[in-house]
């Protein structure tokens, strides 16, 4: 099967202790055609050598697992391979520390147990694109009530003003949501170089995506909550 454009369709895993969750979520991803369950699994410790043999592009991680939680097997996810998928770990309370430090520890975004079923196609398919951030002003919530708790230390605040002029503009709009296109718009620029940009941000930050830049950011207190 593939997308309507001839592409293959996106690799999906799920990782959920609830059977009937599992079942939801693949019966829902399973109608587009652009998208495929490959894998399943039940706790983290299950998830982690299914993931890395599957490699999907794509993982709904459950936040709390039995053996290994979806946060501690995100991490073992991204620390063990060298292309991980992305992650999007799936939650009950969207305010909840665990998702914070989820979110923290790499996943791409959060999704609520709760969400349509439009909600959860149009969040994968977000997360795999990469090009703007899922639910921005959760994000921001959980950043400015988390990261806004710790102090910038002088490491961070190096780390931020590494950063160019152009690249701090960028960075700010990243954090306000903007999509690309909406960067481009906004700063008179093509959106070729504005995906240069936000690389450059991303590497200097040492983060792999917009979500954990949008935490840097709080934490090296370069976005300030309120």
């Amino acid at each position: 099967m593939s997308g309507d454009d001839g592409t293959a369709p996106l690799r999906i895993f799920l990782a959920d202790d609830e059977r009937m969750v599992r079942t939801a979520l693949r019966a829902i991803l399973g109608f587009e055609d652009d998208m495929e369950v490959v894998g399943e699994a039940t706790t983290g410790a299950e998830a982690v050598p299914l993931i890395r043999e599957l490699r999907p592009d794509i993982v709904l991680m459950d936040v709390r697992m039995p053996e290994i939680d979806g946060i501690r097997a995100t991490e073992q996810v991204l620390d063990r391979m060298p292309q991980p998928p992305r992650i999007i770990v799936v939650t009950t309370f969207e305010n909840d520390a665990c998702v914070y430090d989820a979110l923290r520890a790499g996943a791409s975004g959060f999704l609520l147990k709760r969400s349509r079923a439009e909600e959860l196609v149009r969040a994968v398919r977000m997360v795999a694109r990469s090009d703007s951030l899922l639910f921005p002003a959760a994000v921001r919530a959980l950043a400015a009530r988390h990261a806004g708790q710790r102090a910038a230390d002088d490491g961070a605040r190096a780390l931020r003003d590494r950063l160019s002029e152009r690249e701090r503009a960028v960075l700010r709009l990243m954090t306000a949501g903007l999509t690309n296109a909406e960067i481009a718009d906004r700063l008179g620029v093509g959106p070729a170089t504005v995906k240069t940009h936000v690389a450059g941000v991303l590497a200097k930050l040492g983060v792999r995506d917009r979500t954990q830049a949008v935490i840097a950011a709080y934490e090296c207190g370069f976005v300030r909550p309120g």
